[in-house]
């Protein structure tokens, strides 16, 4: 049941570190993307920092660092465009203009097709111990900062004027929110890739706003739903050989119609 190596090998344990932190995070985060209703920008952020990491590898730097830079420039320019939480049309031109220096990137780098497929994918038994500490960096940040604002952020996710009648700043949580997206973001994409972070955002979250009951209870859902997706799909990727992204978009629908069955 448990083979040899699944827990003891060097790579598997990188493994096991940076997908339980990022089932954590994508947990957290995605309570507040379904929340508000913003599983577009979920959607578009982790595709947008893929541009980047692309950019990093044509001047030769970490793709962490060029998946974090886009992941936060695209939050900061959905923000710098939208009004009032709609952000449709802002995420779309954001997202398109992403993807088209992704494919510039591509391009003049000449980045070879495995690298390319990392991206895109994942390549969680890849991770190197320098990058499970870059995703550890960026997960602390991205919990510290919503523990910090947990509440004032759950208010103005239902009702911004209310929040705004109570002196919150709204256009600041605004941006706060979507710099938690590009956190998330920036840590999963080198994980699970950037087509398949989207599942780890909704999924959970979604089955978990089914069963809680308050808040609380639903983020708690949504972060246990998260690391056991991650969890079942690196153990049987190990043991299969097949894509963990497979495993990890398969468990995260299968929870989402259990809950709606349960709640039923």
């Amino acid at each position: 049941m448990f083979p040899p190596g699944l827990f003891t090998l060097q790579f598997m344990q990188n493994a096991w570190i940076a997908g339980t932190a990022i089932a954590i995070i994508g947990g957290i985060v995605g309570f507040f993307v379904v929340l508000r209703g913003a599983t577009f920008v979920a959607h578009a952020v982790p595709r947008a920092s893929f541009a980047g990491a692309a950019g990093a590898a044509v001047v030769g730097q970490s793709s962490v660092l060029g998946l974090g830079t886009f992941a936060v420039l695209s939050a900061l320019g959905i923000a710098s465009i939208s009004r009032e939480r709609r952000h449709g049309v802002a995420t779309a031109l954001i997202l398109a203009a992403a993807l088209g220096l992704g494919d510039l990137f591509l391009t003049i780098g000449h980045v070879y097709a495995p690298a390319v497929f990392a991206l895109l994918f994942g390549q969680i038994v890849g991770i190197s111990t320098h990058d499970v500490r870059a995703v550890l960096i960026v997960s602390v940040i991205t919990v510290v900062l919503f523990a910090a604002a947990f509440r004032p952020l759950l208010l103005q996710s239902v009702s911004p004027h209310v929040a705004e009648a109570h002196g919150f700043w709204t256009r600041g949580l605004e941006i706060l929110f979507l710099l938690l997206v590009s956190g998330a973001a920036a840590a999963m994409v080198p994980v699970v890739g950037a087509l398949l972070a989207f599942s780890l955002m909704v999924g959970p979250a979604a089955a978990g706003s089914i069963l809680g009951k308050s808040p609380l209870q639903a983020l708690a859902w949504s972060v246990a739903f998260g690391v056991l997706s991650l969890w079942l799909s690196v153990w049987l990727a190990y043991l299969t050989f097949w894509p963990i992204g497979f495993y990890v978009s398969g468990f995260c629908l299968l929870f989402y119609f259990a809950a709606r069955l349960i709640k039923r």
